[in-house]
């Protein structure tokens, strides 16, 4: 039975050698590894690829189940898809066992509390926001457009799209400035 590890951080910053040293010892052959928040399979190449390739029989190896998924939606999606195809999921800091029932509840509650600690780390992240605007240290992003611009060519007769093409921005950054700031 093949073995396919793979490993995921969420950032460039973050080494994946604790991980790889681990998917080796479980016999992996071939590991597929990346640097992409866990939120979302979008921009998940890798997972895709490895996906894609596994065949009935073969085992995908993870450390943790949140490096596969952090959402409890794509777990779930993975896991039908990896059924779908009679491949087994094995974790191997936790006791998972996708053949059976018990295997298939721990897995959804090991889903269920990773979503809940992104949610989390969301929610401090947004107070923490809030925290700084309160004290006046949080701005936010720059602005990409100048408003005055946007007003002072509207001034001028120009339509929406031409300010729109002119300055590189969307109509609807034009129509919100002019709704936000109205000429007199």
């Amino acid at each position: 039975m093949p073995r396919y590890g793979y490993a995921r951080v969420s950032t460039t910053d973050q080494d994946l050698t604790v991980q790889r040293a681990a998917l080796s010892r479980a016999g992996c052959a071939v590991i597929r590894e990346e640097k992409v928040s866990g939120t979302s399979r979008q921009g998940r190449e890798e997972l895709g690829i490895l996906l894609t390739f596994l065949q009935p029989g073969d085992e995908l190896v993870v450390t943790r189940v949140d490096r596969l998924a952090r959402s409890i939606g794509d777990l779930q999606d993975i896991v039908r898809e990896l059924h779908e195809k009679k491949v087994a999921l094995v974790a191997t800091e936790q006791p998972i066992d996708t053949s059976t029932a018990a295997g298939k509840a721990f897995l959804d509650m090991l889903g269920v509390f990773a979503e809940f600690e992104t949610n989390l780390r969301r929610e401090r992240q947004m107070e923490g926001i809030a925290r700084a605007k309160a004290r006046g240290i949080y701005k936010g992003r720059k602005p990409v457009v100048d408003p005055e611009q946007v007003r002072a060519l509207h001034a001028q007769g120009i339509r929406t799209v031409a300010i729109a093409r002119e300055l590189g921005i969307s109509r609807s950054t034009v129509w919100r400035v002019l709704r936000k700031n109205p000429l007199s």
